[in-house]
């Protein structure tokens, strides 16, 4: 029989099958069920989706936005005065930023911190991303270190990566500032990227937000040990005073946090227990039993550090002493914390916030637009890491042979 191209009115087939690719070329680029478009009377529908994830066909294009020498020559980096900005991405139309990477030769011991990445998304006239480069990538203490995970990874030597996907429907713009008082010498950089005809509906924008407490207020300096007496004993069911990741108003999911820690007293920092209030919940909608067991971890890391895929302590140096230094991650990539309406995530710092160490961290996360305006990001000075002293918490007794 002859086939009907145009049966009953509905789209033409090569039309449907054209549709068909498109959407699959989305749909598969942004972790969506999808249906081949070239499926045959002999496709075994039982086969699994993921069996041909690699073959399958896609309509997207690939491009790249990077520092490449537009001369032909070999400069490919570009200078970043102090005040100045420095344009990574500018693009028109509906995509998809799949992969950043940076690397950077500067004389300023710091530029991990003074330089801040901003990126903004369909045009919006607040940035969703507005993060110190190195914190974006994990690494909060403005030194470098290596490691791996799902999301984020430091490779060698001082190459930073970011894989998180960033969807836009009419633009995407991505910066970097110098707010130090040196110049960057050379900031290389590569912005990868897919543009589409369009995008599904139901995608959030993505968010990352930078904080930080310089240190935590603890609610006591009355203290040698965290096992001192009135302290375990201290009650906090609702989570007044925690050390706050992310507030967010609107309609998404959190996908994680990186966090460091600069210790201002001595012993374990991470007694404090993780606290996620959703959609307006007086009382911890997911309450935790320790800074170590939310970044999946146990028993203060014994002091070791590790990176795997969704959860790590990939830099430790001197655990438990004063000067103490501590760089982890916890992606939620499993299962994202979905909200509807609003999300607060907090920890405690220290058993019910007895602790005054200093904390540093960014959200990442997933939401409708518009969202919630960010907090003013501190001064560069200030986000610079310097131990306090906020008293409480004696020095250990010395170890034998020390």
């Amino acid at each position: 029989m002859q086939s009907d191209d145009t049966n009953q009115g509905n789209l033409p087939r090569r039309k449907v099958l054209g549709v068909m690719v498109s959407v699959t070329g989305a749909a598969a680029l942004l972790g969506l069920n999808a249906v081949s478009a070239q499926a045959s009377d002999t496709h075994d529908p039982s086969a699994p989706d993921a069996l041909f994830a690699q073959a399958r066909l896609r309509n997207y294009k690939t491009r790249r936005s990077s520092s490449w020498d537009r001369t032909g020559g070999n400069r490919d980096s570009v200078p970043v005065e102090p005040g100045a900005t420095a344009t990574i991405l500018d693009v028109a139309g509906a995509g998809v930023v799949t992969h950043i990477w940076f690397t950077i030769a500067s004389q300023d011991p710091m530029h991990l911190k003074n330089l801040v990445v901003r990126a903004w998304w369909d045009g919006e006239s607040t940035p969703s991303v507005e993060v110190p480069i190195g914190d974006f990538f994990g690494l909060g203490l403005g030194e470098y270190f290596t490691y791996q995970s799902s999301l984020t990874a430091v490779a060698s030597i001082k190459a930073l990566n970011a894989y998180f996907q960033m969807p836009f429907s009419t633009a995407a713009k991505i910066t970097v500032t110098n707010e130090g008082a040196v110049r960057t010498n050379a900031l290389y950089f590569a912005v990868d990227y897919v543009t589409l005809p369009g995008l599904p509906a139901d995608l959030g924008r993505f968010h990352a937000q930078y904080r930080q407490a310089a240190p935590c207020k603890g609610w006591t300096n009355e203290w040698t040990s965290n096992g001192s007496p009135g302290i375990n004993e201290r009650e906090n069911l609702d989570g007044k005073d925690n050390y706050v990741f992310l507030e967010a108003k609107g309609k998404g999911h959190f996908v994680g946090v990186t966090q460091a820690v600069l210790q201002n007293q001595d012993g374990w920092f991470g007694e404090g227990d993780d606290m996620i209030f959703i959609d307006g919940d007086a009382m911890p909608t997911i309450n935790g039993t320790g800074t170590e067991d939310y970044f999946n971890g146990a028993w203060d890391f014994g002091g070791q550090p590790f990176a795997n895929l969704h959860q790590g302590a990939p830099y430790i140096v001197d655990p438990e002493r004063i000067g103490g230094r501590y760089c982890l991650y916890r992606w939620h990539t499993e299962s994202p914390i979905t909200f509807e309406e609003s999300i607060k995530v907090t920890i405690e710092h220290g058993h019910a916030n007895h602790r005054s160490d200093d904390f540093y961290s960014v959200a990442y996360w997933y939401q409708t637009e518009p969202h919630a305006a960010f907090p003013a990001l501190p001064a560069a000075a200030d986000r610079i890491p310097k131990v306090f002293d906020p008293g409480g918490g004696a020095a250990p007794a010395p170890v034998a042979g020390e």
